[in-house]
Protein backbone atom coordinates (compact mmCIF):
# COMPACT_ATOMS: atom_id res chain seq x y z
CA UNK A 1 0.00 0.00 0.00
CA UNK A 2 1.20 3.49 -0.76
CA UNK A 3 2.19 5.32 2.41
CA UNK A 4 -0.73 7.65 3.15
CA UNK A 5 1.47 9.77 5.42
CA UNK A 6 -0.12 8.73 8.70
CA UNK A 7 0.24 5.63 10.82
CA UNK A 8 -2.88 4.60 12.69
CA UNK A 9 -1.05 4.14 15.99
CA UNK A 10 0.45 7.65 15.85
CA UNK A 11 -2.79 9.62 15.66
CA UNK A 12 -4.08 8.53 19.06
CA UNK A 13 -0.94 8.74 21.15
CA UNK A 14 -1.49 12.23 22.55
CA UNK A 15 -5.16 11.84 23.46
CA UNK A 16 -6.63 10.73 26.77
CA UNK A 17 -6.93 6.95 27.02
CA UNK A 18 -10.50 6.47 25.72
CA UNK A 19 -10.12 9.03 22.95
CA UNK A 20 -6.78 7.50 21.99
CA UNK A 21 -8.27 4.01 21.97
CA UNK A 22 -11.18 5.14 19.81
CA UNK A 23 -8.91 7.02 17.41
CA UNK A 24 -6.52 4.08 17.18
CA UNK A 25 -9.34 1.60 16.49
CA UNK A 26 -11.01 3.75 13.83
CA UNK A 27 -7.79 4.82 12.12
CA UNK A 28 -6.58 1.21 12.12
CA UNK A 29 -9.80 0.09 10.46
CA UNK A 30 -9.47 2.70 7.70
CA UNK A 31 -5.82 1.81 7.10
CA UNK A 32 -6.63 -1.92 7.02
CA UNK A 33 -9.55 -1.38 4.64
CA UNK A 34 -7.34 0.67 2.30
CA UNK A 35 -4.67 -2.03 2.37
CA UNK A 36 -7.30 -4.64 1.48
CA UNK A 37 -8.54 -2.57 -1.49
CA UNK A 38 -4.94 -2.17 -2.68
CA UNK A 39 -4.23 -5.91 -2.32
CA UNK A 40 -7.38 -6.80 -4.25
CA UNK A 41 -6.61 -4.27 -7.00
CA UNK A 42 -2.97 -5.26 -7.42
CA UNK A 43 -3.41 -8.34 -9.67
CA UNK A 44 -6.20 -6.79 -11.73
CA UNK A 45 -5.30 -5.41 -15.13
CA UNK A 46 -6.25 -1.85 -16.05
CA UNK A 47 -8.95 -3.26 -18.32
CA UNK A 48 -10.39 -5.48 -15.58
CA UNK A 49 -10.29 -2.57 -13.13
CA UNK A 50 -12.93 -0.76 -15.23
CA UNK A 51 -14.74 -3.81 -16.64
CA UNK A 52 -18.23 -4.72 -15.43
CA UNK A 53 -18.23 -8.52 -15.48
CA UNK A 54 -22.03 -8.57 -15.20
CA UNK A 55 -24.76 -6.52 -16.87
CA UNK A 56 -25.65 -5.28 -13.37
CA UNK A 57 -23.41 -3.96 -10.64
CA UNK A 58 -20.23 -1.94 -10.78
CA UNK A 59 -16.65 -2.30 -11.89
CA UNK A 60 -13.89 -2.49 -9.31
CA UNK A 61 -12.67 0.93 -10.49
CA UNK A 62 -16.06 2.56 -10.10
CA UNK A 63 -16.30 1.16 -6.58
CA UNK A 64 -12.92 2.80 -5.84
CA UNK A 65 -14.20 6.12 -7.24
CA UNK A 66 -17.34 5.73 -5.14
CA UNK A 67 -15.44 5.06 -1.91
CA UNK A 68 -13.17 8.01 -2.67
CA UNK A 69 -16.17 10.31 -3.19
CA UNK A 70 -17.86 8.95 -0.09
CA UNK A 71 -14.88 9.67 2.18
CA UNK A 72 -14.15 13.04 0.59
CA UNK A 73 -17.74 14.18 1.07
CA UNK A 74 -18.90 12.67 4.37
CA UNK A 75 -15.61 13.10 6.24
CA UNK A 76 -13.75 15.66 4.12
CA UNK A 77 -16.45 18.20 3.39
CA UNK A 78 -18.72 17.67 6.37
CA UNK A 79 -16.14 17.20 9.14
CA UNK A 80 -12.74 18.41 7.91
CA UNK A 81 -14.14 21.32 5.90
CA UNK A 82 -12.19 20.51 2.72
CA UNK A 83 -14.74 22.02 0.35
CA UNK A 84 -14.92 18.86 -1.78
CA UNK A 85 -17.95 18.90 -4.09
CA UNK A 86 -19.28 15.43 -4.80
CA UNK A 87 -20.63 14.21 -8.13
CA UNK A 88 -22.01 10.86 -6.99
CA UNK A 89 -23.54 9.74 -10.33
CA UNK A 90 -20.19 10.23 -12.05
CA UNK A 91 -18.57 7.86 -9.54
CA UNK A 92 -20.51 5.05 -11.24
CA UNK A 93 -20.60 6.11 -14.88
CA UNK A 94 -17.63 8.36 -15.61
CA UNK A 95 -17.13 7.93 -19.37
CA UNK A 96 -13.45 8.96 -19.07
CA UNK A 97 -12.29 7.52 -15.76
CA UNK A 98 -8.76 8.10 -14.50
CA UNK A 99 -6.11 5.42 -14.84
CA UNK A 100 -6.11 2.62 -12.29
CA UNK A 101 -2.99 4.14 -10.69
CA UNK A 102 -4.59 7.59 -10.46
CA UNK A 103 -7.88 6.24 -9.07
CA UNK A 104 -5.97 4.33 -6.37
CA UNK A 105 -3.85 7.40 -5.56
CA UNK A 106 -6.99 9.49 -5.08
CA UNK A 107 -8.41 6.73 -2.88
CA UNK A 108 -5.21 6.66 -0.78
CA UNK A 109 -5.39 10.43 -0.44
CA UNK A 110 -9.02 10.23 0.73
CA UNK A 111 -8.13 7.56 3.30
CA UNK A 112 -5.17 9.64 4.54
CA UNK A 113 -7.49 12.64 4.93
CA UNK A 114 -10.00 10.50 6.84
CA UNK A 115 -7.31 9.12 9.17
CA UNK A 116 -5.93 12.62 9.78
CA UNK A 117 -9.44 13.91 10.51
CA UNK A 118 -10.10 11.03 12.90
CA UNK A 119 -6.86 11.87 14.71
CA UNK A 120 -7.91 15.51 15.08
CA UNK A 121 -11.17 14.76 16.91
CA UNK A 122 -11.47 15.81 20.55
CA UNK A 123 -13.76 14.23 23.13
CA UNK A 124 -16.38 16.85 22.32
CA UNK A 125 -16.01 16.44 18.55
CA UNK A 126 -17.14 12.80 18.56
CA UNK A 127 -20.63 13.77 19.71
CA UNK A 128 -20.84 16.97 17.65
CA UNK A 129 -24.00 17.21 15.57
CA UNK A 130 -23.60 15.90 12.03
CA UNK A 131 -25.62 16.45 8.89
CA UNK A 132 -24.93 15.47 5.32
CA UNK A 133 -27.00 14.64 2.26
CA UNK A 134 -28.04 11.00 2.09
CA UNK A 135 -27.27 9.95 5.66
CA UNK A 136 -29.12 9.58 8.92
CA UNK A 137 -25.96 10.00 11.02
CA UNK A 138 -26.53 12.36 13.94
CA UNK A 139 -22.94 12.65 15.24
CA UNK A 140 -19.44 12.70 13.79
CA UNK A 141 -18.66 9.37 15.39
CA UNK A 142 -21.75 7.82 13.81
CA UNK A 143 -20.73 9.10 10.35
CA UNK A 144 -17.13 7.93 10.69
CA UNK A 145 -18.42 4.49 11.72
CA UNK A 146 -20.87 4.43 8.79
CA UNK A 147 -18.10 5.29 6.33
CA UNK A 148 -15.92 2.44 7.67
CA UNK A 149 -18.84 0.00 7.36
CA UNK A 150 -19.56 1.32 3.86
CA UNK A 151 -15.95 0.62 2.84
CA UNK A 152 -16.22 -2.90 4.23
CA UNK A 153 -19.44 -3.50 2.27
CA UNK A 154 -17.82 -2.53 -1.02
CA UNK A 155 -14.68 -4.52 -0.21
CA UNK A 156 -17.01 -7.53 -0.11
CA UNK A 157 -18.17 -6.68 -3.64
CA UNK A 158 -14.54 -6.32 -4.76
CA UNK A 159 -13.74 -9.75 -3.32
CA UNK A 160 -16.63 -11.19 -5.33
CA UNK A 161 -15.41 -9.51 -8.52
CA UNK A 162 -11.95 -10.99 -8.02
CA UNK A 163 -13.49 -14.41 -7.37
CA UNK A 164 -15.40 -14.18 -10.64
CA UNK A 165 -12.25 -13.33 -12.58
CA UNK A 166 -10.46 -16.27 -10.99
CA UNK A 167 -13.34 -18.58 -11.93
CA UNK A 168 -13.22 -17.31 -15.50
CA UNK A 169 -9.46 -17.84 -15.58
CA UNK A 170 -8.84 -14.22 -16.51
CA UNK A 171 -7.19 -13.05 -13.29
CA UNK A 172 -3.40 -13.29 -13.35
CA UNK A 173 -3.35 -14.19 -9.63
Amino acid sequence: MRNVGVRARDVGESMPKLDGTLIFALASRYVANAARVRALAEPITDRQFWQKPFPYGNSFGHLVLHLTGNLNYYIGTQIAGTGYVRDRPREFNDPNPPSKAEALKRFDDAVAMAVKTIGAQSSEDWSAEYSGAGTDAKTRLDMIMQCAAHMQHHIGQMIYLEYQWQQAGTNPK
